[in-house]
C-alpha cells in the first residue's frame, strides 16, 4: 500500500482482498492477474510488482485455513509495540548514554500501556468478538506508577539512571 495514493487505498485494498483470501496458490495467482489487468492494477504497477517479488514468501500463507490466516495477518501486539518504540526513538538522533535510551523506552512503554488500558476499559463488558483493544504488554501486570518504577530502577543502578531528569 505504500505505493498507492492515499485517496485510492480503500479501493486498492478491496481489490487485493481476493488475492490473500484465495483458497490456493492458483486462485491467488489468478486474482493477482485480474488485479493487474484492472484500472487500479494499471495505475499502480508497483503494487503488482511487490506481490510478484514476494510471491515465494506469500504462498506459504495460503496453506493455512482462513480462520488462522486472520490471526496471522492481523497486526499483533509485538509488531505494534515495536512500531511504536521505533517511532519514539526514530527522531531522537543519538542518546548521551544507555540510561537515557532505557528511560525513553520505559516511558514509551508506560504511555503505550496506559493508552491500551484506556481502550480496554472502554470495551469492558462487551462480548469478546466485539472487542478491538490490544492486550496487555506484560500479561498480568500494569505499567503504571512509572515514576516510582524509575526511582526503584535508580536504586538498583544509581550510576546509570537519574529518575529526576
Amino acid at each position: 500500500m505504500r505505493f498507492v495514493n492515499y485517496k485510492d487505498r480503500k479501493a486498492v485494498a478491496a481489490a487485493l482482498k481476493p488475492i490473500y483470501q484465495a483458497a490456493n496458490e492458483d486462485a491467488a495467482l489468478e486474482a493477482l492477474e485480474e488485479f493487474a489487468a484492472s484500472d487500479l492494477g494499471k495505475r499502480y504497477p508497483s503494487a503488482v510488482k511487490s506481490f510478484h517479488d514476494a510471491w515465494d514468501k506469500f504462498i506459504p500463507f495460503l496453506a493455512f485455513p482462513p480462520e488462522l490466516r486472520r490471526v496471522i495477518y492481523t497486526t499483533n501486539a509485538i509488531e505494534s509495540l515495536n512500531y511504536q518504540l521505533r517511532k519514539v526513538t526514530k527522531n531522537r538522533g543519538h542518546f548521551p548514554n544507555d540510561a537515557a535510551a532505557v528511560k525513553l523506552l520505559w516511558l514509551a512503554i508506560c504511555d503505550i500501556e496506559d493508552k491500551r488500558a484506556r481502550a480496554r476499559e472502554k470495551e469492558r463488558g462487551l462480548p469478546a468478538d466485539k472487542r478491538k483493544a490490544s492486550g496487555r504488554l506484560i500479561e498480568g501486570n500494569v505499567t503504571t506508577n512509572w515514576k516510582q518504577a524509575l526511582e526503584q530502577l535508580a536504586l538498583v543502578y544509581p550510576e546509570r539512571i537519574n529518575p529526576h531528569l
